[in-house]
């Protein structure tokens, strides 16, 4: 008896645009969203600001957050423009499903490499426990899951990317959420061994 074959997910739509991440060659992010911008198609490439240290100076450049990595904002129509833009390698699938990128994603993406100074890429590899909020500063509202800490550095997590960023911030800044808690900022204590999953 022959087994049905998976469905195969595809969110490219012929009404409405939508955001995907395609993979570039390495250090062609910039390039290729000059090129689809000249083609008439929104393209974010992520930029983290990292200080250099030259022989007598120091510099701040703008290196992309995701190496390899960017997105474009597209309706059906527009897919086979993007593959056949130079540098670009191929559309990023997950399990074989071309998976569209939510609105609120991009725009927190956006919002931290805005707002903090230097972000770390990592993969999200941790299990995922109590849910908190930030209460303070630029990026008050974000909310996330606890799952470790060591200091000040905590992680939000993009789920449809499949990474967390990295960033500093203030214990204060942080207090449980979800239901039957209370508005009080987290006490240090409760940070030990601990770290947020911010989304």
């Amino acid at each position: 008896m022959n087994q049905a074959r998976p469905v195969v997910e595809n969110h490219l739509s012929a009404h409405a645009a939508k955001w995907f991440a395609i993979s570039t060659r390495f250090k062609a992010e910039k390039e290729v969203a000059r090129l689809l911008a000249k083609r008439g198609i929104e393209c974010y490439v992520p930029l983290n600001r990292v200080v250099r240290q030259y022989t007598r100076k120091r510099k701040v450049v703008q290196l992309p957050l995701i190496p390899c990595y960017a997105f474009v904002y597209i309706k059906a129509n527009e897919y086979v423009t993007v593959l056949e833009t130079n540098h670009v390698v191929k559309f990023i699938h997950f399990s074989r499903n071309l998976i569209s990128i939510p609105e609120s994603e991009i725009q927190l993406l956006k919002r931290v490499c805005q707002e903090i100074d230097h972000v770390e890429i990592q993969e999200m590899t941790f299990e995922k426990w109590r849910p908190v909020e930030i209460i303070g500063g630029n990026l008050t509202g974000i909310r996330g899951k606890l799952v470790d800490c060591r200091g000040k550095n905590f992680l939000i997590e993009l789920d449809h990317i499949g990474i967390g960023m990295r960033i500093e911030i203030d214990q204060q800044l942080l207090r449980p959420s979800g239901h039957g808690v209370n508005n009080k900022p987290i006490e240090s204590a409760q940070f030990t061994g601990t770290t947020y999953w911010l989304d």
